[in-house]
């Protein structure tokens, strides 16, 4: 994922090319984000990968180690998301398998109150039920220090002899065998569709089956419900004591908001004489996904030779993060985030509620890495309704004239990463599909009212219904021409108004990106950004993006850089903008630019298209000539941009 510092794993742990290699169920979750309803009532789902292996792969990625999933899914749109993110999340896929015939599962959820969450489980006959042992590939298994198998996979006769022949190559081969019990009854069969919710039935035959996997088990995770069923015993004690007659293994005992005990060697008659792991008392908003997020924070410390007090910790802190939240794997921390949250602690106990833990969280979790960006700004409305001068079939054309200019950013593109654009939706419609076909792209698109100060949205005031069917990976762009030394109504209205703007994108799931103009109402020197973004960072403000105007002393960048390195250092960083400058002038400004640590690019718009826009617009040029004179602009500023990173490099 993006921006995740080093986890500080020891390179000698690593020998192998991965640490863990999880198998079992793959689903996409659609968790309801209504709260307080029956899952009859839900009206809107949020959407993520799921399944106990599925979440643990990446839990445990998110935390520094080198994770895979061995699963099946379907050849379908479902399937193709789970690989995708995993992709995203860091975690090795080559041990997916593609099934022709299946459907990838789904699990649908709903948050009725604190103690009911109804779930149902669409698996009949889906793609990662069918996983068997042709599947489980010795050369990957080998690649392993360990792998993780799951009970639920132990319920089916093709899904049981893939796990069997997978713990069987890494016995064989020195790697080290988690079981994390992951009883679901009606998984087994042992109850109705409606009941995915349940967690505890008794079944001798479940206890029997299960008791088979444990000799062969180094590490084995469950509640207090899933040791019952694993061992068959009714009493807790016993049940720990049947286990351990059967297996060597480090048990982990989990107890919710109590924590967990860690058992090594024989069990006592005191329940409590283990390692015992103190939880972290929060408000529980959905239990499902914890013991996931548990296990991974386990792993991280268990398989890097942490005392078991330490693994617990992290476990116990990992699971508290997604008690605390909606999702299953979106809601697992990072390794920057736990070791914030473990340095800091939270006054919240509903740990979503607590801004600069969420900030990490979403700053460490950002869909892809863009340390390079070069767009070009269409997102122009105003300056082109000048331009059409209220003629009525010039504005017309306004529409097709924007999807030109993606054809002409993507000639310049190439298909190379690094490249994006400004689009608005009010003519840019076309032009957003168009960019769209680009997968690379990053695309921005404006809320504010063009030339409004104090600063007023376009269309409506009400951004979240606005901002809800925005694509996922569209990065919200508002300007506000502010300057610090504007009176002081003036800039509370202007910063009410940004804050307002950074809550819903936060809560929408979006990113943002800030432009401040300063220099347009007011004196600009080396110090009135530095001022202007200072005042913003106190208000709150932690964007994604900047984008500022270009300064006129590398000073001036330093002191920039200063301020955003010291409030966010977790901020993508600063794209440099325009002002229809011609390009001897960008020159210099990209130069003193380039200078800087947090400027990642920029984002230029009237000096690339003015001209083709008036020649286009009036009908004395045509579509392929407005392309090529914009391309040709476009390219110069990014061999420009490109070639004075070259030097600075040298």
């Amino acid at each position: 994922m993006s921006q995740v510092p080093s986890a500080g794993i020891p390179s000698e742990l690593g020998a192998k090319p991965l640490d863990i290699i999880t198998i079992g169920r793959a689903s996409v979750d659609l968790y309801g984000q209504q709260i307080g309803t029956r899952l009859e009532d839900v009206g809107s789902f949020a959407k993520s990968v799921g399944g106990c292996p599925c979440n643990i792969s990446v839990g445990s990625a998110r935390l520094g180690l080198k994770s895979a999933l061995l699963t099946r899914v379907g050849d379908e749109q479902m399937g193709r998301f789970i690989r995708e993110q995993l992709q995203r999340e860091g975690v090795e896929t080559r041990g997916i398998v593609t099934d022709p015939e299946r459907l990838t599962a789904l699990a649908i959820l709903a948050v009725e109150n604190e103690k009911s969450f109804p779930l149902l489980f669409y698996r009949d006959n889906c793609a990662d039920n069918a996983l068997s042992e042709d599947d489980i590939s010795e050369e990957f298994i080998r690649a392993a220090r360990a792998i993780l198998v799951t009970g639920t996979h132990f319920s089916k006769p093709n899904t049981d002899a893939a796990q069997r022949k997978a713990m069987r190559i890494a016995k064989e081969n020195g790697a080290r065998i988690v079981f994390d019990i992951d009883y679901r009854p009606n998984l087994w069969g042992l109850a109705g569709h409606d009941a995915g919710e349940s967690r505890y039935i008794a079944s001798d035959l479940v206890s029997a089956h299960l008791k088979t996997v444990l000799g062969d088990c180094n590490l084995i995770v469950g509640t207090e419900e899933e040791v019952l069923i694993a061992s068959g015993e009714s009493d807790l004690l016993q049940a720990l004591k049947t286990i351990r007659s059967l297996s060597d293994a480090t048990i982990v005992l989990k107890r919710g908001p109590m924590g967990c005990i860690v058992y090594d060697g024989p069990i006592s008659d005191n329940l409590e004489d283990g390692i015992v792991g103190k939880g972290f008392p929060i408000e529980v908003y959905n239990v499902l996904g914890a013991g996931d997020a548990f296990m991974s924070g386990f792993l991280r410390g268990w398989l890097t030779g942490e005392p078991h007090a330490t693994s617990a910790t992290w476990a116990n802190a990992c699971g508290a993060f997604a008690v605390s939240r909606l999702l299953c794997a979106p809601e697992i921390p990072t390794w920057v985030e736990l070791q914030y949250f473990l340095e800091h602690g939270s006054k919240e106990k509903a740990l979503r509620k607590d801004e600069a833990i969420n900030h990490v969280h979403w700053a460490t979790t950002r869909r892809r890495e863009i340390p390079l960006l070069m767009a070009l700004a269409i997102d122009h409305r105003s300056q082109l309704e000048d331009i059409a001068e209220g003629n009525s079939e010039l504005l017309e054309r306004i529409p097709a004239f924007k999807a030109l200019a993606v054809k002409a950013a993507a000639d310049v593109a190439g298909g190379r990463p690094g490249f994006g654009m400004l689009i608005d939706d009010k003519y840019g419609r076309d032009a957003l599909f168009a960019a769209g076909a680009h997968r690379d792209f990053w695309i921005a698109k404006p809320i504010e009212l063009p030339g409004s100060r104090p600063l007023q949205f376009e269309f409506s005031q009400d951004l979240g219904s606005r901002l809800i069917d925005w694509p996922v990976d569209h990065c919200i762009k508002v300007l506000s021409f502010f300057h610090p030394d504007d009176p002081a109504e003036l800039k509370a209205a202007q910063i009410a108004k940004l804050r307002s703007a950074f809550e819903a994108a936060r809560k929408v799931g979006r990113e943002i990106l800030i432009e401040i103009i300063a220099g347009k109402h007011g004196s600009l020197d080396d110090q009135t950004i530095p001022r202007a973004l200072n005042e913003l960072y106190d208000a709150g403000l932690k964007p994604d993006w900047w984008k500022l105007e270009p300064q006129a002393s590398r000073a001036a960048w330093a002191a920039i850089d200063a301020v955003i390195e010291t409030r966010d250092p977790l901020c993508r960083g600063v794209v440099l903008l325009g002002l229809e400058a011609p390009y001897e002038v960008l020159k210099d400004g990209f130069a003193a630019a380039r200078t800087s640590r947090t400027v990642k690019g920029f984002a230029v718009g009237r000096t690339i298209f003015a001209d083709a826009a008036k020649a286009w617009l009036t009908g004395s040029m045509s579509d392929e000539q407005a392309v090529a004179d914009m391309a040709a602009k476009f390219k110069a500023l990014v061999d420009l941009w490109l070639r004075l990173g070259e030097t600075k490099a040298a």
